[in-house]
């Protein structure tokens, strides 16, 4: 059995930043904190020799860093086993009561809420319809869907370490500000400072792909892996990068756009200025409205209309389809042939109609790849709920908000 942390421990008072601190800028003591921090969340239970073999640091270290988590109630130790002669193991476990966030994912319909503990595990959820997409209304609609949640999980345990947003367009997360939505129609807009006001919590805000690859690297396809990406298909095409490990973001956030790489410049106007991007071609506008126009009369009214149309043989919608995996295979191979990924993940609403496309997907993306890049990635199809985005924006959360109480211990941690 788990041996209890100590309760009468006061949870660390620590201010939140004036600023968001994005992996990419952390210190060398706050990345080593992290892995190691997120190594036996997990991976837990994870011995101190096994947790420094996984993130490459010395078993001294790790025990160095390990001490005033232990001693200030963010990791419990287990009954120590033995695996022959030498010292016994002691496995570490993050304790889910220390602390706990709130995710929210953000649709052009509907506010999708979690709360979750300390090992990113949903507690609560709820969702909210939103009638009125000006940014005042929206915010307020997340404020209120947040105290909802802390009312309905009152035994989440900890202190709330804060509110992750994740929402589809051009997130800055450095600036706290959202600078393009098209989903929302928003420009400009400090998403960040503003809820953060409404609430008195730190918040982080992130591309809702962002949000859903860190769920993927914490807990699902990518938790072995150390480079992989995520595309995801729907309402629009996104895409997040992991590379060692750490999820890009660019210089304001913008890493990963794949939807709206140009793959044919004389192809249909896109939202965003351009012609021909993969949005404009995969979407599920796109695909409906291209099925529309080939059967000359009305589109679809939804996507499960169209899949059904292009498994009755209907020849427009077989077309759409295809020509969508062709596009999102161009985007791809570009994808592939710069960072050369191991795995791909492909999600979102509209890969419930991946068997339609990923022939045509698979083709151009052996097409356009170099060497064996595209033989060496591979390609997993994984419908995910929209409680999953909303989580990996949590975890968002958590990873930034626990590392600054685990950074007011560095005075604890001999240098």
């Amino acid at each position: 059995m788990p041996n209890a942390p100590d309760r009468t421990v006061a949870p660390l008072a620590v201010p939140p930043p004036e600023r968001s601190h994005l992996p990419e800028q952390w210190s060398p003591r706050e990345k080593s904190l992290a892995a190691l921090f997120t190594s036996i969340l997990t991976r837990g239970p994870i011995s101190r020799r096994d947790a420094a073999r996984a993130i490459g640091m010395s078993q001294a270290a790790v025990t160095k860093l390990v001490k005033p988590m232990i001693a200030h109630g963010y990791v419990t130790e287990q009954e120590g086993y033995s695996e022959g002669p030498g010292r016994r193991l002691i496995p570490l476990v993050i304790d889910p009561r220390r602390h706990h966030a709130i995710g929210i994912k953000v649709t052009e319909r509907e506010l999708i809420g979690v709360i979750v503990d300390l090992h990113a595990e949903i507690r609560q959820s709820s969702r909210v319809p939103l009638h009125d997409l000006r940014p005042a209304a929206v915010v307020g609609a997340m404020a209120d869907l947040a105290r909802d949640l802390e009312q309905r999980a009152p035994d989440v345990g900890g202190a709330n370490v804060g509110v992750g947003v994740g929402l589809g367009g051009h997130i800055d997360g450095r600036s706290g500000l959202v600078r393009y939505s098209p989903m929302l129609g928003w420009r400009d807009v400090p998403v960040r400072q503003l809820l953060a006001d409404e609430l008195d919590l730190p918040v982080v805000i992130e591309n809702d792909v962002n949000s859903l690859a860190l769920a993927e690297q914490w807990f699902g396809a990518g938790r072995d892996t150390a480079s992989f990406a995520v595309v995801t298909v729907g309402s629009g095409v996104g895409g997040a990068i992991v590379v060692d490990g750490t999820l890009l973001h660019g210089v304001s956030g913008a890493a990963g756009e794949l939807g709206h790489n140009i793959v044919d410049p004389a192809g249909p106007a896109c939202h965003c200025g351009k012609y021909g991007c993969v949005e404009t071609y995969a979407s599920d506008e796109a695909i409906l409205s291209a099925i529309g126009s080939g059967r000359g009369g009305t589109p679809p009214k939804s996507l499960a209309q169209a899949l059904a149309l292009a498994q009755s043989g209907d020849e427009a919608a077989r077309q759409a389809f295809a020509r969508a995996g062709q596009a999102l295979g161009q985007g791809l191979s570009g994808l592939v042939n710069l960072f050369n990924p191991p795995l791909v993940v492909l999600s979102g609403e509209g890969i419930s109609a991946s068997d339609m496309f990923m022939d045509a997907l698979g083709d151009e993306l052996a097409r356009g790849s170099f060497s064996s890049a595209a033989a060496d990635c591979r390609l997993v199809v994984r419908p995910l709920p929209d409680e999953t985005w909303a989580r990996g924006a949590a975890a968002a959360m958590l990873r930034q908000g626990v590392l600054r109480y685990l950074m007011a211990l560095t005075s604890e941690i001999p240098l």
